[in-house]
């Protein structure tokens, strides 16, 4: 069985980081191997959660598995939440980077054009310091303009642009770049990427459900790398990616007694896993 590790935060209720990450990835058919970089009592959508670091816990977890030689498909950063978790991701890229594995890090730091309360410019700078190390990595387009240090468009850009800012990404060192949330017209939305290695640039976009819900990104990269993992090319991936995420959010936008706890994917599980299927037919 192929196996993923990612190193995330636990929310005990919320549905985003690894709550999403687990059972998505495991449904696609692939063990999913966790490093907690937090736990608290909810996602930071709810007020006065409790919070608890366990930074100190994952130079001994990375140690022990590096003592046991275990080989990892994938590794996969979502949440980190200082910037000595980002010190230690370099580091296990580093020690578990294998031929045949990749890295892929979602760059969670903000949305809407601000980042998250607890990061500043000076985090931004170090994330894109991990996104130099890694393979593939997801940003929105507040996370890609924070390490890029551009200002953040919120809209009525075009190709070129987008195309700009996924090069200038790649440049950072990671081989290939996905730019999620980005729309050309009124309705749409979806994502663009980039692969350095061949100069190619790929897109794919569907109809605009008007709702948000915490944790969709989380979903968006599991799903990615789940579909990756598992073999498909990076554009079948992306597609099932976000069509999964659509789904998710159409659903829970149907649902008049939804909080804001993130969407109701669990009842799209059998759903995703017959799209791959039918992907990997």
């Amino acid at each position: 069985m192929k196996r993923i590790a990612t190193v995330q935060d636990i929310s005990c209720l919320g549905k985003c980081s690894l709550t999403v990450a687990l059972p998505v990835i495991s449904a696609m058919g692939v063990e999913c191997c966790v490093i907690p970089t937090a736990v608290l009592s909810t996602h930071t959508m709810f007020s006065r959660f409790t919070f608890h670091d366990l930074t100190e816990e994952i130079p001994a977890i990375l140690d022990h598995w590096e003592e046991e030689e275990f080989y990892f498909d994938a590794l996969y950063t979502g949440y980190l939440g200082s910037r000595e978790q980002l010190s230690l991701m370099t580091d296990m890229f580093h020690r578990f980077r294998k031929d045949g594995n990749f890295t892929l890090v979602d760059p969670v730091m903000g949305d809407h054009g601000r980042l998250y309360t607890g990061f500043d410019e000076e985090f931004a700078r170090q994330m894109a310091g991990l996104c130099a190390v890694a393979d593939i990595i997801v940003p929105n387009m507040t996370e890609a303009s924070f390490m890029l240090g551009v200002e953040y468009v919120e809209s009525g850009y075009d190709r070129d642009y987008i195309q700009l800012m996924l090069k200038k990404l790649t440049a950072l060192g990671a081989r290939c770049a996905i730019l999620t949330g980005v729309s050309f017209e009124e309705g749409k939305i979806g994502a663009m990427g980039y692969d350095s290695r061949t100069g190619e640039f790929f897109e794919y976009y569907n109809e605009k459900v008007p709702a948000a819900y915490h944790g969709t990104g989380d979903i968006f990269a599991s799903t990615l790398l789940g579909g990756l993992v598992q073999g498909l090319p990076m554009e079948k991936a992306l597609a099932v990616a976000a069509d999964f995420v659509r789904e998710c959010i159409l659903l829970t936008s149907q649902d008049p007694s939804a909080e804001g706890y993130g969407v109701h994917f669990e009842a799209l599980v059998p759903w995703l896993c017959r799209r791959l299927e039918q992907e990997q037919a």
